[in-house]
């Protein structure tokens, strides 16, 4: 029987707006289908993505941007001058040598890149121009302040372009636009309009979605965006090819690479630990170029994070010390200077097209309060269903030596997103789990380096390997305060609580609160849903990728069904801080790789008990009198059992039943299926044995070394698996958007077939030797597939009578998915 609509007591009200009331303003009625009603079901949902890369600059010493600008910066020369004079210890002036002596792999992390302005086109001058300029909508104003750190002079006194990375791929696409004459114009609005996803926001490369992807079971769902965003990869790494032959970075010793890495690379930590926070912004936060009309003025607000995050997390250890877990003076004092701003994730948004017409028309007086109160809902419940994603579909693994057990530093910004209950049961547990004792006694380091790693090889302490670091290491969700709940539903809630925050020295109002599902309302962003902030590294762009995206619709669809039918309500997750940290934890706690976690016997939160009333082995615990413990995985099983109960008809309208039987699998034999079991298999050397018996050191620098090299490979060669198919489809395929782009694309291959072109520039690409011709056919061929899927994307969206150009606005939907 098809599952009918419960309409709520008219007694049960909340301001701003009751369950009844938003989705009566939503058009849905008791009589009629829960399932055609709900948003997020059917064909409802748009999705995009946004990506954040690693770049680095591959070269010697004399000829690479980062060592010129530190050896020839004031801080390097002051610092010589107060060595020699005895101010400041021999040591530090060592250390930053060591950093800058030639290595053998000669990789900086995080450089610019340098090369002659006359490289480049017309048409990429005229864009640089234009980025230039201090306010891009008010040409008069002139230029940025700081131009001189863009324009250089190089060999022989020739004009030289300094640029980062992240606008150099920026960069190579106008430059490609300029140096040909495209066959249609179509193509070249297209190229134009991609220049806008390549931001130049933080340390890393980020892009955004080329186009708006519908998921429906038709279009394969999460594959669909999958595949978008592994095509995206190809085009970012084909464009940086072209720019490291076209702007001669070879030939100037220079050679940029990009790629999936979740962490801060370890040699920018310690650097970090070396130079002060002020000169590390200078060295490393993106000048903010691209994507944002007063550039000078994001970059100070990048600015502001990176000073935000420093002080937030030197606050942190008071918080350590209030909750007990430092308890004496010996405390090694995090830096200032705070990387966790390069760590690199992806994020996946979801909208809904029945919210954004709702919204947009007014329908029956939906508008912002009912946007809200279902939405912070909606982010309650997903928190929830967070620990099925943590190491299972994506990971960021490290191995952290015993040295790094200060709880300090190891805990990172946990002390301001769990309650210092939780906080300690976590430190409890961690330690535990590695092996942090000595005839019974609990031992962590003491401080002094020497003695820390004495203690290591003398006692066997081998430390932890950390299957979603990044989760930890980065400020992912504050906690609410007792004042300020973040989702109780009330407009405004969370501006009220980064005052709070504020307040407390933990964050600052200017900038955008973090969360790990967000939501994303149309009146900021021209689209109503949410973005899921919690992915750290996908091993594999198809399953693991599509696998996460499939499960994020399930689930928003589930919550939007519970509080549709009257199941979940605002009351029955409880809006206290303390409510929030007891469902994050188990989250965190997946990330370690804990096993137990622990939760009040009389908690207030139905949501959670319900999901408990399904787990096994929960038992009274000993240790802590009035709570139940609980295993990670029998959790994990618990909530896969509530979505085939509870979301059957969801799993049936859109065909996920593998999706779930995968997901078993990842949870039941993490080491061989999941993101986190594969990642530290492929690192190790694909050794199936304990990699804690690989050094801290050699496990992490064997991870960068993996990511750089043969997961860059995997992911550029997945992607061309995906453009193949795209291109075997246009050849043979039936439909008129087909049949119109044919004669297009025989013009661009002069006749040769473009399958068969692909595979035998493969083995060129995948080893960085595509030569120039080869190369600009292949990115024009990805053009001619980008401007398929929209075509494709806007029939899908408006039916084929309507023509693509006729609504931009979907070239535009979901791809601003982060203030």
């Amino acid at each position: 029987m098809p599952t009918t609509l419960k309409l709520l007591s008219p007694t049960d009200k909340r301001r701003p707006a009751d369950l009844e009331t938003c989705f009566a303003a939503l058009g849905m009625n008791s009589a009629g289908d829960l399932l055609s009603q709900l948003p997020f079901t059917g064909d409802d949902i748009t999705a995009g993505s946004e990506t954040e890369l690693q770049a680095v600059v591959i070269g010697s010493r004399g000829q690479v941007d980062l060592p010129h600008q530190i050896e020839n910066s004031r801080f390097f020369a002051n610092l010589q001058r107060r060595t020699r004079s005895g101010e400041t210890p021999e040591k530090l002036l060592s250390e930053l040598q060591e950093f800058l002596s030639e290595q053998n792999n000669q990789i900086w992390e995080n450089s610019w890149v340098r090369f002659p302005r006359r490289r480049l086109s017309c048409f990429a001058e005229k864009v640089l121009t234009r980025d230039l300029l201090a306010n891009k909508t008010c040409p008069q104003e002139g230029n940025r302040s700081d131009l001189s750190r863009y324009e250089i002079t190089g060999k022989n006194n020739e004009p030289y372009l300094r640029v980062p990375i992240s606008y150099l791929v920026k960069l190579a696409l106008a430059d490609l636009l300029g140096n040909q004459q495209l066959e249609t114009a179509e193509l070249k609005t297209v190229g134009e309009s991609l220049l806008e996803h390549y931001l130049n926001d933080n340390t890393s490369p980020e892009t955004l979605s080329f186009h708006v992807e519908t998921l429906s079971p038709r279009r394969g769902m999460g594959r669909s965006l999958a595949k978008e965003t592994a095509k995206r990869f190809l085009f970012t790494q084909l464009l940086l090819r072209y720019a490291n032959l076209h702007f001669g970075l070879l030939e100037e010793g220079q050679q940029a690479l990009i790629y999936f890495s979740p962490h801060p690379p370890l040699r920018q930590k310690s650097l970090n630990e070396i130079i002060p926070d002020t000169f590390y912004r200078q060295l490393f936060m993106s000048p903010c170029l691209s994507g944002w009309n007063c550039g000078e003025e994001k970059h100070n607000y990048m600015g502001l994070c990176h000073q935000v995050l420093g002080r937030s997390q030197l606050n942190a250890v008071a918080k350590l010390r209030e909750a007990g877990i430092i308890t004496n003076n010996l405390v090694v004092l995090p830096n200032v200077s705070n990387t966790s701003l390069s760590n690199n994730g992806v994020h996946i948004s979801l909208g809904s097209r029945k919210l954004a017409a709702a919204y947009r028309h007014h329908k029956l007086e939906f508008g912002p309060e009912h946007e809200k109160f279902l939405g912070d809902l909606s982010c309650k419940i997903m928190e929830h269903f967070l620990p099925l994603f943590a190491t299972t579909y994506s990971a960021a693994p490290y191995r952290l030596a015993f040295a790094d057990f200060h709880p300090e530093k190891a805990l990172g910004f946990l002390p301001h997103q769990l309650d210092f209950t939780h906080l300690r049961m976590f430190w409890r547990r961690w330690k535990k789990k590695a092996s942090l004792s000595c005839f019974g006694q609990t031992l962590t380091p003491f401080g002094p380096q020497r003695l820390d790693r004495l203690l290591s090889h003398s006692l066997a302490m081998r430390g932890d390997l950390v299957p979603d670091f990044r989760l930890i290491d980065y400020p992912i969700c504050f906690l609410s305060t007792e004042q300020s709940p973040a989702y109780d539903g009330n407009i405004g809630n969370q501006e009220q609580l980064k005052e709070d925050l504020a307040d407390m020295g933990i964050f600052d109002k200017q900038m955008s609160l973090y969360q790990f599902f967000k939501l994303r309302n149309y009146a900021d962003m021209g689209f109503s849903g949410f973005e899921g902030r919690h992915y750290s590294l996908f091993p594999d762009l198809d399953n693991d990728f599509a696998g996460a995206t499939n499960l994020q619709a399930l689930i928003t669809a589930l919550a939007f069904k519970y509080m549709a039918s009257g199941q979940v309500r605002h009351r029955h997750i409880p809006d206290t801080p303390f409510a929030e940290s007891e469902r994050r934890q188990i989250f965190f706690g997946m990330a370690v790789g804990i096993p137990t976690f622990y939760v009040l016997r009389m908690t207030r939160n139905r949501f959670l008990l319900k999901i408990l009333k399904k787990a096994d082995r929960i038992r009274n615990s000993r240790r802590y009198p009035g709570y139940l413990r609980v295993y990670h995985q029998d959790y994990c099983k618990a909530l896969l059992e509530l979505l085939r109960e509870d979301a059957a008809d969801l799993i049936e309208m859109f065909g996920f039943s593998s999706l779930l039987n995968d997901l078993q699998l990842r949870l039941e034999q993490p080491q061989r299926y999941s993101a986190a079991g594969r990642l530290v298999r492929q690192i190790a050397g694909g050794k199936v044995g304990n990699p804690l018996k690989i050094e801290a050191g050699d496990f992490n620098q064997a991870a960068e070394k993996y990511y750089r090299e043969d997961l860059r490979r995997q992911h550029t060669q997945q992607a061309l698996h995906f453009l193949l198919e795209d291109l075997r489809e246009m050849e043979g395929g039936n439909s008129k958007i087909d049949s119109e782009l044919r004669p297009l694309k025989s013009e661009l291959m002069q006749g040769k077939n473009a399958a068969t072109f692909c595979l035998t520039a493969k083995q060129d690409l995948l080893n960085d030797q595509l030569g120039s011709q080869p190369l600009q056919r292949l990115l024009n061929l990805m053009l001619l597939t980008e401007h398929r899927d929209r075509l494709l994307a806007h029939q899908h969206l408006n039916g084929p009578q309507e023509n693509y150009e006729s609504d931009p606005s979907i070239y535009r939907e979901n791809q601003r998915t982060r203030l």
